[in-house]
This record gives C-alpha cells, sequence and structure tokens, in this order.
C-alpha cells in the first residue's frame, strides 16, 4: 500500500460535515468508548452493509477496547500523514457515535479512491442519506480521482 498522501499538499482537509440528521468529525481517541459500542453492537448489520461484505472488518467476535484505541489511534495517524482519512458519524446535537466513513487509497489500483461507510443497526435509515450527503461532499470539495464507494 501507498504511503504517498491522498490529496494535495495545499488542499484543507474538511474538518467537518454537517446534515440535519447527522454531523461528521474526524476520528480520534476521545471516540473510543462510544465507537467501540457503535460497532460492536452492529457487526452483523455492519457486515452486511454495501462495501463490507466478504471483508474481515468489523471482527465476528469483536476486539477489546484497547484493540479499538490502537484502531483509533493508527487512523488518526493517517489523517496526520494525508494517506486516509476515517470521519466518526455523531448524532447532530451530541458526541454519540452513529457510524463512520473512510477515505484511502484502494488496495488493488492506488489510482482509485475507496469510500466505505456504515452506521449502527438502530440507525440503519440513516445509510441511504449518508451515503448521498457523503457522496457530493467528496465531489463538491475533494481534489480526489475515480472514487469507489458502494451503491445503496
Amino acid at each position: 500500500m501507498t504511503t504517498d498522501p491522498l490529496v494535495p499538499a495545499d488542499f484543507t482537509v474538511p474538518r467537518e460535515l454537517l446534515a440535519p440528521e447527522f454531523r461528521l468529525e474526524p476520528l480520534g481517541e476521545q471516540h473510543n468508548a462510544s465507537d467501540h459500542a457503535a460497532w460492536t453492537g452492529s457487526i452483523a448489520h455492519i457486515r452486511a452493509t454495501p462495501g463490507f461484505a466478504g471483508r474481515r472488518w468489523p471482527p465476528v467476535t469483536g476486539m477489546t477496547l484497547e484493540r479499538n484505541l490502537a484502531d483509533l489511534r493508527r487512523h488518526a495517524a493517517d489523517f496526520a500523514a494525508r494517506t486516509g482519512f476515517a470521519y466518526t458519524v455523531l448524532e447532530p446535537d451530541r458526541d454519540e457515535v452513529i457510524g463512520c466513513v473512510y477515505v484511502c487509497r484502494d488496495r488493488e489500483d492506488p489510482a482509485v479512491v475507496n469510500v466505505s461507510s456504515w452506521v449502527r443497526a438502530d440507525r440503519a435509515h440513516l445509510d441511504a442519506p449518508l451515503h448521498r450527503a457523503v457522496s457530493a461532499w467528496l465531489a463538491g470539495r475533494w481534489p480526489l480521482g475515480p472514487i469507489r464507494y458502494a451503491a445503496r
């Protein structure tokens, strides 16, 4: 996998996306407990979400809170290096994690940007609105090449 930045050095990476039903901000250590609770309570739902079928994440058996924190630190390091961008999806008016969005290079074709997103099972109705909002946001504000984002 390449360590080249995904976006040009002069591009200011957006720190948020606001929508009536949710808001996005960079995924970080401060989200650990809520993020862990969000995905571990929705493993089957996430694994059935377009873009996640057949993948190893999320692990069927879950993972410890400490391991989740290590993953969040890795995502934050990728964000800082501009090689990948993980955003947490939060309730619009509080810091409760209801999903995540990942923007990174495709493993097989580094010229393609792979985007994936999930929402908790109890927020499944937000999957399509999240997909629409993120798709428009990336197309309108980000200098990215071809994007692969599983349709909803």
